[in-house]
């Protein structure tokens, strides 16, 4: 997977550096279906939810710690962001990302639509994903 080195963002956007191949769950998804989609690999850090493509929400692992009913609608509890646009800078999309455990933050247009996730090295050194 591509990598877009800090140091090397400069004039970047938020779109030049995002991750287009992820995966969004429906806005409807339980917080068991969530867990599975967690629980099936080890490198997934944070969930979209997205209503026909409109972003909904995010959360992540520790979200759904605890007795949560598992038939509960998981954009109950979903972060609404933060989200950046795609016009924002890179840096402004790194500064975002490595205020979450995760990382990551959503790229949503102006339309609410998600297009993609700017996701950070756990070195901090660097865009993972970038495509």
């Amino acid at each position: 997977m591509a990598r877009t080195p800090l140091d090397e963002a400069a004039g970047l956007t938020a779109a030049d550096v995002i991750h287009k191949q992820f995966s969004a769950l429906p806005a409807d998804t339980t917080v068991a279906r969530v867990r599975d989609w967690f629980a099936a690999s080890s490198h997934r850090r944070m969930a979209f939810l997205a209503d026909d493509g409109r972003y909904a929400g995010s959360l992540t692992r520790d979200d759904l710690n605890g007795r949560l009913d598992p038939g509960l609608p998981a954009v109950h509890l979903a972060r609404p962001g933060p989200t950046i646009e795609p016009e924002a800078s890179a840096r402004a999309g790194y500064e975002l990302a490595i205020v979450t455990h995760a990382h990551r933050v959503p790229v949503v247009d102006r339309d609410g639509i998600l297009i993609g996730v700017i996701g950070v090295t756990d070195d901090l050194s660097a865009f993972c994903g970038a495509d």
